[in-house]
Order: C-alpha cells, then sequence, then structure tokens
C-alpha cells in the first residue's frame, strides 16, 4: 500500500522534510516512488510547497496521507487556481526617468564628470 508522509533530510538539528509517495512498509528515509513536495518547518513562517494535483492523483489511486501531511495540507491549503501562474510572473516595476544634473544637455556626446 502506497502512503504520503514526510522523509527527513537536513543536517543534525535542522530538520527539512519532503513530502514523498512512498511504499508504506519501506523505511523512513527509504526509497521513494514519486517527491511531491518539501516542507521547512524552521523558517519564519514556515513554508510547505506541495504539488497538490498530484497529491489528488495518488489519493484518487488508493495511497493514504499520514496523519502529519494531512494537518499539514489542512494549515495550508491549497491556493486558488490562477494564481500560481501569476506568482510566478515578477511584477515590474516603472520608474521615473532619472534627472542627473540641471543645466543644458550635453550635446557632443561625450561623458563628462560634474564637480561639485
Amino acid at each position: 500500500m502506497l502512503t504520503i508522509r514526510l522523509t527527513r533530510v537536513g543536517t543534525k538539528k535542522r530538520p527539512c522534510y519532503r513530502v514523498v509517495v512512498i511504499e508504506s512498509r519501506a523505511p523512513r528515509d527509504g526509497r521513494y516512488v514519486e517527491l511531491l513536495g518539501y516542507y521547512h518547518p524552521r523558517v519564519d513562517p514556515e513554508v510547505l510547497k506541495i504539488d497538490y494535483e498530484r497529491v489528488s492523483y495518488w489519493a484518487s489511486k488508493g495511497a493514504r496521507l499520514s496523519d502529519t501531511v494531512r494537518s499539514l495540507i489542512a494549515r495550508h491549503p491549497a491556493p486558488p487556481p490562477g494564481t500560481e501562474a501569476s506568482e510566478s510572473v515578477p511584477e515590474v516595476a516603472v520608474l521615473p526617468p532619472v534627472v542627473v544634473a540641471d543645466g543644458p544637455p550635453d550635446t557632443d556626446g561625450d561623458e563628462t564628470q560634474v564637480t561639485p
């Protein structure tokens, strides 16, 4: 039977976890079927990044969610559809033109240094 649960990665006393689909009898950090996301509990606020579509796919195929994964998903619900695509596109700020010095424009094309 398949289970969606956490596997521990990271160094000693600095845990990070991966959310994986794994055989239920496999060891905690054993070979997994698919990596679905990650969970970083030590940052503020805690970070949970999961592919919710793949979680629902594996759940429909009979994989069971562990209690921990179920509570994490309840605390961090899936974003509404269409918002993930807009998050990946950075917003470009339009800045006003910069005025360097008050005076006549340089007509000969050479770069000049302004001395105070």
